[in-house]
């Protein structure tokens, strides 16, 4: 005789109440003995003891005052949660920002060869400089910084812009106080929680302590009141910026340089989406006279050439940011970047210098060029039906407003009615509440599907 328990929890909002530990014990089968005289005597199987032994090593209390899980990964838990309860659903999924697109072949051919002539004695090589191989450096230089006052050795070649960002939290230490774009990448922040720059989370305004949550809204046209922003050390600062889509002007971004040199502070300048900006709107900060004492800026070709998997990035630090004491703030990196990093893939890096040639550069652009057709399409969908729509001119994200309506609630509607998964507002701060985040990253016969299901559910 075999006893079966099945547990039925219905699908939260909540991403705390998601993540909650269950108390459900599943048990393996149970044997009943049975007595001659054909009577069945159930027997109560002992609770087991808790014997699992533990460290005397104390939690990092840091990691512990994170809320829930990081933002993608619980996405991805719903999704297949969804998943098993829809079995045969097609999801379609307009989430998380990854790329579907392939590399293209003059890319990937130069990484295919660097491969192959590491089989061979005259083709292969060993560690690499941390800070990146030099023709990449200069290619990344001319590429996007000529005639801005860059030079190659200001460049660090990196796994990735995500990466980069803990490793100058790394740098800058625990005692600083960081300023944010509300709503913006999640990274930024749980970065500096980690760190040990916050205090708790307070729940009653969704923000943690001592950190300056700066409101981009429609109204201020996505771009805060500086005026309102109490001194801070670090300002993060992303341009186009995720989710939003919006991009700064070259006003704007003149005002944010002049507030961190009044105050002293530095601004780390997230340049990710730079190439899709169709418009005049600046491509690097670095375009902002004064910058190169005030800023320095990650940036990554994930977004550009399909690296989300690849990983290669780099971070740019003039020689003329220095600390209060006058040390350079890249001399910092350098050491950071030594003891803690090996440096990019020499097959990444060759797919890198690919990419800036005068083919990359072009396959480059038609990938951009796709991804903001569908972007159009995400746009047009949503206006014939009604809603406010932000982003999507410079930007592969739609910005979708719901007003009044819980972000997360709308995120699960969507997602039970046509098994499309986008991303809930409020995961990018409280400034996020209200709206959904619908990234253009997809086969067109996916966007297009995933539109007709829009409508269907908003007509």
């Amino acid at each position: 005789m075999s006893i079966t328990q099945s547990l039925s929890t219905p699908l939260s909002s909540s991403s705390s109440t998601f993540l909650a530990p269950s108390t459900f014990n599943p048990r393996s089968q149970v044997t009943l003995p049975v007595k001659s005289l054909g009577v069945c005597k159930c027997i109560a199987a002992p609770q087991e003891a808790d014997t699992a032994y533990k460290t005397k090593v104390s939690r990092n209390g840091n990691i512990a005052k994170l809320q829930a899980g990081y933002l993608f990964p619980e996405i991805a838990r719903r999704r297949n949660a969804h998943l098993l309860k829809y079995p045969d659903a097609k999801v379609i999924s307009l989430g998380i920002g990854d790329t579907t697109e392939p590399i293209p072949d003059a890319i990937t051919s130069a990484m295919s060869k660097r491969s192959h002539a590491l089989s061979t004695v005259e083709g292969y090589s060993g560690y690499g400089a941390e800070q990146g191989e030099k023709p990449l450096r200069s290619a990344i230089a001319s590429t996007f910084y000529r005639d801005l006052g860059i030079e190659d050795d200001d460049i660090f070649v990196s796994d990735g812009a995500k990466c980069d960002i803990s490793r100058l939290q790394i740098v800058f230490g625990s005692k600083i106080k960081m300023a944010v774009q509300d709503p913006s990448y999640p990274a930024y922040v749980d970065s500096s929680v980690i760190m040990g720059q916050t205090g708790y989370y307070q729940k009653d305004v969704e923000k943690f302590a001592n950190i300056e949550y700066m409101r981009c809204n429609p109204e201020n046209g996505f771009f805060p009141d500086l005026s309102s922003i109490s001194r801070p050390d670090i300002i993060f600062f992303c341009s186009p910026n995720n989710p939003t889509g919006a991009a700064a002007t070259r006003e704007q971004l003149t005002q944010l340089v002049k507030f961190a040199k009044d105050n002293g502070s530095i601004i780390i300048y997230d340049s990710a989406y730079a190439m899709y900006i169709s418009g005049d709107n600046p491509r690097s900060i670095f375009e902002i006279p004064g910058a190169k004492e005030v800023a320095l800026e990650v940036s990554s070709f994930s977004k550009y050439a399909g690296f989300t998997g690849v990983r290669l990035g780099w971070t740019v630090i003039p020689k003329q940011l220095l600390f209060s004491d006058g040390f350079p703030v890249a001399k910092d990196f350098n050491r950071i970047v030594c003891t803690c990093f090996n440096g990019a893939s020499n097959i990444s890096q060759a797919g890198g210098l690919a990419c800036l040639s005068p083919d990359g550069l072009k396959a480059m652009q038609d990938v951009i060029g796709f991804y903001k057709e569908n972007t159009n399409i995400i746009v047009e969908t949503f206006d014939s039906l009604g809603f406010k729509v932000y982003g999507g001119k410079d930007a592969p994200y739609v910005w979708v407003h719901f007003p009044g309506r819980n972000s997360w609630d709308v995120f699960a509607e969507i997602l039970e009615k046509t098994h499309v998964v986008t991303t809930p507002g409020s995961g990018f701060g409280p400034g996020g509440e209200g709206f959904v985040r619908v990234s253009a990253f997809g086969h067109r016969e996916n966007v297009l599907e995933a539109c007709r299901r829009f409508k269907e559910l908003y007509k």
